[in-house]
C-alpha cells in the first residue's frame, strides 16, 4: 500500500499541484525535457536514494529521509526561485532521473546537481540535463556561479564534473567542490 503523501492528489489539490507546477520553467532538448516534479516521480527517486546508489548523497536514505530530500528539490522554486527537474525522455516519456539548482544548509554556492537512475547512466543524460539547467541558471536566472558539491570516492560524477569543465576546489574532508563558472558576467 502507498503511503497517503506518496499518493498524487487528486481533486481541486489535484488542479491546485499543476498550477503551481506550470509555473515551474519547462526545458526542452531534442532529447530531454526538464520539468516540475511531481509526487509521481517519487518511487524513482527513492530508488536511487534508498539504495547503495545513495552512499555519495548522504545515504543510504531510510523512505522519509528520501521524501523530504525530495520535498526540498521541488520546494526549492518557492523559497529561492530555483529548484529540482525530473528528466524524462522526450519521445518515450519515461522518467530518467533529477537535475537540481538548490540550496543546502552549509553551500557557499547554489548547487548544480544531477542524478540518474541506474539504467540510464553513461548513456548522457546527466550531462545533458546539467547542461540545459546550467544555461538556465547562467542565461536565465543570470547567476555568476554554480558549484556542484561531489564526494571525494564518486568518480562518475568526478567525471561528469570535469566533462562540464567545472574547476576543482576542496570543499571538507570528504567532498569536493566543482565550480562552474559564467563567463559572461565574470
Amino acid at each position: 500500500m502507498t503511503l497517503r503523501h506518496e499518493q498524487a492528489p487528486t481533486g481541486i489539490p489535484s488542479a491546485v499541484a499543476a498550477n503551481v507546477a506550470a509555473q515551474i520553467p519547462t526545458l526542452v532538448s531534442d532529447a530531454l525535457l526538464l520539468r516540475a516534479p511531481t509526487v509521481e516521480d517519487f518511487p524513482l527517486y527513492a530508488d536511487i536514494l534508498c539504495t547503495e546508489r545513495g552512499q555519495y548523497m548522504g545515504g543510504p536514505l531510510g523512505r522519509d529521509d528520501a521524501w523530504w530530500d525530495f520535498v526540498q528539490l521541488a520546494s526549492g522554486w518557492m523559497l529561492h526561485g530555483h529548484g529540482g527537474w525530473s528528466i524524462v525522455d522526450v519521445d518515450s516519456e519515461e522518467l530518467l532521473g533529477f537535475v537540481i539548482l538548490g540550496l543546502e544548509p552549509g553551500d557557499a554556492q547554489i548547487e548544480l546537481g544531477f542524478l540518474v537512475s541506474e539504467q540510464n547512466e553513461g548513456l548522457g543524460i546527466a550531462f545533458e540535463a546539467a547542461q540545459m539547467a546550467r544555461e538556465f541558471a547562467f542565461d536565465t536566472l543570470n547567476l555568476s556561479e554554480l558549484a556542484s558539491y561531489i564526494h571525494k570516492d564518486n568518480a562518475r560524477s568526478i567525471a561528469l564534473a570535469e566533462r562540464l569543465g567545472a574547476k576543482r576546489t576542496v570543499h571538507d574532508d570528504t567532498m569536493l567542490a566543482y565550480i562552474h563558472t559564467n563567463e559572461a558576467v565574470q
